[in-house]
């Protein structure tokens, strides 16, 4: 029997947003003199200026979308401390962190260099470093300049304009024209409840859900909104939601039995996927034909138990029929693969 339960919904799924991040700039170093009884002017003992703290992103797994980050323009972090008097160091400024999601890509907004991939719990990125603090003239004492009367000023922090874009994480990705049943197959096999209704693009962000397949098994699946042709080009925004399928380990080209036009429909999927990147289609990938419950008995003995390179597995999201044996078969493969 296949068990689910709820991994996450978010009333607002966000998974692009651009915001500026200034490092601390570094303290000033500091000129003073050793004041003592008898020693009007005494040996040079100026501190140096603390660091400017750093911009760090750092992965949060308990977070899903760039919601929380996406109303904020600017992240700023502590510029460091003014060196003191008595070689009293100036104190680091503080860091900002800015906590992301796993999948989280950063990336230059300004040049759209790649700068960092983060999908690990606990990952960090400096996205800003720090100025270093100024010199105190303690530092510039010499045989010869005994009493330097000059000390450094500390350094600017950097500042950067970044764009990060979200890649969910996910085991299995379910792919299909819109209306083909990823939704309601989402629905059956996990605790997860996307928006379900018999029109085209009733999915308009990506869902997730996590599968039981058995004792201490269970991978995680993600449903993205149907594509058309052209999607990856941009048509009904397939470049953006196809990229949440770059990650996953097995993919499911959901197909509807009774469509007449099914082998076309996969060379459409197909297609769309290698415009957007050829190594997708490297991955394993099973076609389920769906809403087998529509079909007459003799049509169901009729499909294709094998399209090309891919098993086919008949399914009915309404009635369960053979939801097992879809969920064991992509259990195979999704551990098949994570042992690789």
């Amino acid at each position: 029997m296949i068990t689910a339960f709820f991994l996450a919904a978010h009333m607002e799924f966000i998974d692009e947003i651009e915001f500026a991040v200034k490092a601390g700039s570094g303290g000033n170093g500091c000129v003073s003199f050793r004041r003592e009884k008898f020693i009007p002017r005494g040996g040079p003992d100026g501190g140096d200026g603390g660091d400017g703290g750093d911009v760090i992103l750092s992965v949060n797994p308990s977070l899903h979308t760039l919601l929380d980050l996406s109303q904020r323009k600017q992240y700023s972090a502590g510029r460091g401390g003014h060196g003191k008097g008595k070689n009293m160091y100036g104190r680091r400024g503080e860091a900002a962190v800015i906590e992301v999601p796993p999948g989280t890509l950063i990336l230059d907004w300004v040049t759209g260099e790649r700068l960092a991939d983060l999908t690990v719990a606990g990952e960090t990125f400096v996205a800003a470093r720090g100025g270093r603090g100024g010199k105190g003239n303690a530092k510039f004492a010499t045989s010869r300049i005994q009493t330097p009367d000059f000390a450094v000023q500390g350094e600017a922090g950097q500042s950067r304009m970044l764009r990060l874009e979200l890649k969910l994480i996910a085991d299995v990705g379910l792919v299909g024209l819109p209306n083909a049943g990823k939704s309601t197959l989402l629905s059956k096999v996990t605790a997860a409840r996307p928006k379900i209704a018999d029109y085209p693009f009733t999915t308009l962000v990506p869902q997730l859900g996590i599968v039981k397949a058995g004792p201490y098994r269970s991978f995680v699946m993600a449903d993205i909104p149907g594509l058309i042709e052209g999607a990856h080009q941009g048509k009904g925004l397939g470049d953006r939601f196809l990229r949440h399928i770059e990650r996953t380990r097995v993919l499911v080209l959901l197909i509807e039995a009774g469509h007449e036009n099914r082998d076309e429909t996969y060379d459409v999927l197909l297609s769309e996927l290698q415009e957007f990147n050829p190594e997708i289609l490297e991955k394993p990938r099973i076609v389920a034909w769906t809403k087998v419950d529509l079909l007459e008995a003799a049509e169901r003995r009729r499909l294709p138990k094998v399209m090309r390179d891919a098993a086919c597995f008949p399914v009915s999201s309404l009635s369960g029929e053979g939801l097992p044996e879809l969920i064991m078969a992509l259990s195979k493969r999704v551990f098949a693969h994570a042992k690789q």
